[in-house]
């Protein structure tokens, strides 16, 4: 039983199939040089540093939204807390914050 690759009986024609393989392999992407083969594992190796590096940043930065909000909310609630001019002293009912009950024009 003779090997076929690419369709091509290389035990059939010997060194000049071999070589017809060799150049279509070259010629289709499937035989690429050492030389080229070391650039693109070294580009991969630079894109996924990138890409790790830039996860670091978004998760810092989602920690830091979290603390601002959580700034937001406390601060949202001292300002209710706190008396309105003319009034005496009285908290207000709802929290002005809640957008669910806070009245429909």
């Amino acid at each position: 039983m003779a090997a076929d690759l690419m369709g091509i009986n290389v035990v059939q024609g010997g060194a000049v199939a071999l070589l017809a393989v060799a150049v279509l392999m070259v010629l289709t992407g499937r035989l690429i040089p050492r030389r080229t083969y070391d650039d693109l594992k070294e580009e991969r190796d630079t894109w996924r540093n990138a890409a790790l590096e830039s996860e670091k940043g978004r998760a810092e930065d989602r920690a830091q939204v979290g603390e601002l909000l959580e700034t937001t909310r406390t601060t949202g609630h001292v300002l209710a807390s706190l008396p309105l001019p003319g009034d005496q002293g009285e908290v207000p009912a709802r929290d002005p914050l809640d957008e669910t009950s806070a009245p429909r024009p």
